[in-house]
């Protein structure tokens, strides 16, 4: 084995040490599992893929972030019962930190995970697409959407989500392409990975948006719900926050500087 391999498993195992001692007291606080989720798996399978992962600068991920936020994502990871090896979540660098974001499929597993909830999904609308909604007593209900193969090629025009309960209920979620590029552009990349994939990605986009008011409503265990709140706000940007000025106690050039800071 060499050096560079030795020192890789030692980061593993001191890493995955703290992430199960942590697994074990929140267990023990009241978090529960999926029960055919094996957390020891999902970590090896962690870190495999993080020997793929590297900052902007083209250096690997376990060089550059430091061991408290590999073992902090890799806690949320496994909070949420997430793997990487079936595609459900993946790792990016933002300075000397790591971070988890979800895909697709992950925010559709744990939303699952949620009480009351038996499924969720999405669609594209397309330009040519007959899509027909109501609104009854204030919620929007699906009326029909009507859509050719060829359609596909066409401009995305918006996107929907429908979550359905235990109870057979079915809840819509529906969001414009404007509405969707919108949430793109406040993405840390800026939209560049949803522009690319969009097809995929407006799915994902109004599949978090539909998920958003069933996790914050839900009387799931918290340690839960702040782990997918956690992940789900790893990939915008953190909006600045305003200064309280009083504009007796400036100067000219100070009040200039402050009103160029704020947020119109």
């Amino acid at each position: 084995m060499t050096e560079e391999n030795k020192s890789l498993s030692v980061i593993q195992k001191d890493i995955t040490d703290t992430v199960s001692q942590s697994i074990g007291r929140l267990q023990s606080e009241g978090l529960v599992l999926p029960a055919n989720y094996n957390h020891s798996n999902a970590l090896k399978s962690a870190f495999f893929k993080l020997q793929e992962v590297k900052d902007r600068n083209g250096k690997p991920a376990l060089e550059v972030c430091s061991p408290t936020s590999v073992a902090n994502t890799l806690l949320d990871m496994v909070t949420q019962g997430l793997s990487p090896a079936k595609t459900q979540c993946y790792f990016i660098v933002y300075g000397d930190k790591l971070q988890l974001n979800r895909s697709y499929f992950g925010t559709q597993t744990v939303l699952k995970r949620l009480n009351g909830v038996s499924d969720i999904w999405a669609n594209i609308i397309y330009e040519g697409d007959d899509f027909v909604i109501e609104v009854v007593k204030g919620r929007e209900k699906l009326v029909s959407h009507e859509t050719k193969f060829e359609n596909r090629d066409n401009q995305i025009k918006g996107a929907y989500a429908i979550v359905e309960l235990e109870s057979g209920e079915q809840v819509l979620t529906t969001m414009t392409k404007a509405e969707i590029d919108t949430a793109w552009s406040q993405t840390k990349t800026g939209g560049a990975v949803q522009k690319k994939y969009p097809q995929e990605m407006a799915k994902r986009t109004v599949i978090n948006r539909a998920a958003k008011a069933f996790i914050n409503t839900s009387d799931d265990s918290d340690l839960l719900i702040e782990s997918i709140n956690n992940t789900t706000a790893n990939e915008y940007v953190e909006e600045p926050t305003i200064k309280q000025v009083d504009p007796l106690e400036e100067t000219q050039e100070e009040i200039k500087q402050n009103a160029n800071k704020q947020i119109i």
